[in-house]
């Protein structure tokens, strides 16, 4: 298939790896520096990174400070973006976004295409298309990245798929036989977290949250600088943390839970319901920020929720920071003193609020998390 294989898929194992990790994530970084981070000796340094450096892996850039050992300015070692390609595809319950990125997560082009139904052959035929598409002109890619709402494990095998109403779906194996590449299949909040984590605001913070609000709720946590992952992950558990005990009921029942109060569906059906017709959600955050009584009581409603899921996890996870995500996540900002209000109430007195970092809500961003993923596992040899 042309635009889409193995580009080059040599994964570096020992000390070649560490090397190329912490070059990717950290580099440019002088040889001295990658000296002392992976404890080796200038020779072995040298040894180890000549291969990298003809295969077109590394660079040295000019520029570096003077290396008093030999008198001239040192050349630290860097990693070429664009010597791996990678697709990134989010699926929702009506289409597939893509993206083509480079090794460091940079999004060089995007497409989407309609999924008008969900047989999951049909779906991968979508995928498919798109990355030979997103791929054109390339002489390969190095990995497949694709994530959606749901529970999936190891293998990549979707055990449930809420939004497109899969239930034990071998989806990476599809993919893998109609392209002959690297696939990685993930839950989408599990991938959009590694994103933050790797090439986002998480870059370099040990601990912290993701908070995600949109057709879903989801929930995100890396501690001491690694995902925490289960095999629960994907199941959406957070959705059913009640938030308010008078609040609306979710389809399961529960009165005032995250997922009755805060997914975008919700906060829509509730003005639609107070108007009398159909609204989107971007108007039902114009109308409360315009003062709309009914808008504004049921968008308050739910910032004063959001505030107080925010401090559960904070009170439970004590991160260095909270990231909100999603397609919901303007919410955070129409409703912020009802946001704040609600933290403040669940949050000891002498606690100090955690930074709140709003995250990007276009899609676009689920599909670079999809990447990423691809990325780590190219990187990692898993």
């Amino acid at each position: 298939m042309g635009g889409v294989g193995a580009g080059g898929w040599r994964p570096l194992s020992g000390p070649s790896h560490r090397l190329a990790l912490e070059i990717l994530l950290d580099g440019p970084l002088s040889r001295a520096e990658l000296a002392l981070r992976v404890e080796l000796s200038a020779g072995s340094l040298t040894r180890l990174t000549k291969p990298m450096l003809e295969s077109g892996l590394l660079v040295e850039v000019p520029g570096g400070p003077t290396d008093p050992r030999v008198g001239r300015p040192s050349q630290p070692l860097d990693i070429v973006p664009t010597s791996h390609h990678f697709v990134g595809v989010k699926l929702t319950s009506d289409a597939a976004l893509g993206v083509l990125t480079t090794l460091r997560a940079e999004v060089i082009a995007t497409e989407e295409r309609p999924l008008p139904d969900h047989p999951p052959e049909a779906v991968a035929d979508v995928v498919v298309e798109l990355a030979r598409s997103l791929a054109h002109g390339l002489p390969g890619i190095s990995g497949i990245g694709v994530s959606l709402g749901g529970h999936i494990n190891g293998s990549g095998d979707v055990l449930r798929g809420d939004f497109l109403d899969w239930e034990d779906v071998r989806f990476r194996q599809l993919i893998a036989e109609r392209t002959g590449a690297q696939v990685v299949v993930a839950n989408d909040v599990t991938a959009v977290t590694e994103a933050i984590h790797w090439f986002g605001a998480g870059r370099g913070i040990s601990r912290f949250c993701l908070v995600t609000i949109g057709a879903g709720i989801g929930y995100g946590l890396v501690v001491h600088d690694k995902l925490v992952d289960t095999t629960e992950a994907g199941l959406g558990l957070i959705g059913h943390f009640q938030l308010d005990p008078d609040g609306p009921l979710c389809e399961r029942g529960h009165h005032g839970c995250a997922a009755s109060m805060l997914t975008t569906d919700a906060i829509t059906r509730q003005i639609s319901a107070a108007l009398g017709r159909p609204v989107e959600y971007d108007e039902c955050l114009d109308l409360a920020k315009n003062g709309d009584p009914e808008a504004r009581r049921v968008v308050g409603a739910a910032g004063h929720a959001l505030g107080r899921l925010i401090a559960a996890a904070s009170n439970f996870t004590m991160p260095e920071a909270v990231m909100l995500g999603g397609e919901g996540v303007q919410l955070a900002t129409v409703a912020q003193d009802e946001l704040q209000a609600g933290l403040r109430a669940d949050r000891h007195p002498a606690a100090v609020p955690p930074p709140l970092i709003l995250q990007d809500p276009s899609f676009t961003q689920w599909a670079r998390g999809a990447a990423v993923i691809a990325i780590q596992t190219f990187v990692l040899g898993r």
